[in-house]
């Protein structure tokens, strides 16, 4: 800050007292953008305001009680303000350091949701805001996959506990399962035009139109000599990922992406564990119950494998899935008899699904839970 403004504080203090050096004080700092300082400056005129030592040498719990509620009230004021000029700045980030001191998300939000990126711009911040912190996490994951790609949307979804609610979370695999099959889809698109001399027919569908994959997977040779479209790694992630949705149209492209996975070359498909040794079909078979496609047929599959697995060797986690995937779809007491027949002797804190005493509370069948007990 110029010496300058010094003498003229000074100055106004003496000519027109405090209330005018302390509003002068404000408007240069706000004319210089110094918004951090204006902060601190909105607090000091508060504080002159309410009769208190204007440079706070404590915590402002040790103002006087009846100040309490009026201070607390200035320091909102002066947050709303200095976000206020962060945002019509453009400076999402340290504009939410403001908002978020008072609780009051909302301002950052309708910014970012009208935000639009260059792209020279540096995003990262805005999706620290936006994904991390909480703000807008649909929109911050969109961001995500449209700058640093597939790749890091499914290190940023899959390799950390997120504070996101459930809905969240499946919008952000729906987002990752359409990605993936528009990327496949336009590699096997440019593929077959450049062999058969014309697109495929289904092209010039819209993008995530179900159906369309499938029809193009019936051509071997897209699958000769080891051919392979997408990162497979990519596949298979995403592929388990959306075990996670609700049945919606996103589970049928993702049905196509297994699909796909059947039909690639053993030495890029990893062995999954039980029940899912059989990578591409065994998820196949989870998502078609979720849809209630063949409902019987393929729950039989997942009876087998729970019947069959070694408790020693694999241990319950079949089981376990089974259970889920009955509770998913409302059949409760067909869960707890599975579980009573597979997790009695399972450490309740280790499993992935409900236990027999939760399965019991759950259909207040106590009977059956004095009988395991025993």
């Amino acid at each position: 800050m110029a010496a300058t403004l010094f003498d003229q504080l000074e100055a106004t203090f003496r000519a027109e007292g405090p209330d005018a050096a302390i509003e002068r004080l404000c408007s240069r700092l706000k004319a210089e953008k110094n918004y951090t300082a204006l902060f601190y400056a909105l607090l000091m005129k508060k504080r002159h305001e309410l009769g208190v030592n204007p440079i706070p040498t404590g915590p402002s719990h040790e103002l006087p009680a009846d100040l309490h509620a009026p201070y607390e009230e200035g320091i909102r004021d002066a947050a709303r303000e200095v976000g206020g000029l962060f945002l019509r700045d453009g400076d999402i980030g340290q504009a939410w350091g403001y908002f978020r001191m008072i609780e009051e998300p909302e301002p950052v939000r309708a910014a970012i949701e009208q935000y639009q990126p260059g792209p020279d711009d540096d995003l990262q911040p805005i999706i620290q805001v936006a994904f991390y912190d909480g703000v807008h996490p649909t929109k911050g994951f969109n961001w995500v996959i449209e700058r640093f790609g597939i790749c890091s949307a499914i290190t940023t979804l899959g390799g950390q506990e997120l504070p996101h609610s459930e809905e969240v979370k499946r919008y952000c695999i729906q987002a990752l399962v359409r990605a993936l099959h528009n990327e496949l889809r336009g590699r096997l698109a440019a593929e077959i035009e450049a062999r058969e001399g014309l697109l495929p027919s289904g092209s010039d569908s819209p993008s995530f139109t179900p159906g369309v994959l499938s029809q193009w997977l019936g051509r071997e040779w897209l699958f000769e000599e080891d051919s392979y479209h997408i990162d497979t790694s990519h596949l298979s992630s995403v592929v388990q990922m959306s075990h996670h949705l609700a049945p919606c149209p996103e589970m049928t492209l993702a049905r196509e992406l297994c699909e796909y996975g059947r039909r690639l070359s053993g030495r890029f498909v990893n062995q999954g564990d039980p029940p899912f040794g059989d990578l591409y079909p065994a998820h196949d078979k989870y998502l078609a119950i979720l849809q209630g496609d063949d409902l019987e047929k393929n729950l039989d599959y997942f009876r087998a494998q729970a019947d069959k697995a070694d408790p020693e060797e694999i241990g319950t986690y079949p089981a376990e899935v089974l259970v889920n995937l009955l509770l998913r779809l409302d059949r409760a007491p067909e869960a707890l008899a599975i579980a009573r027949r597979h997790l009695t002797k399972a450490d309740g804190r280790r499993l992935t699904c409900p236990g027999v005493p939760e399965l019991c509370q759950k259909l207040k069948d106590y009977g059956t839970l004095a009988e395991v007990a025993r």
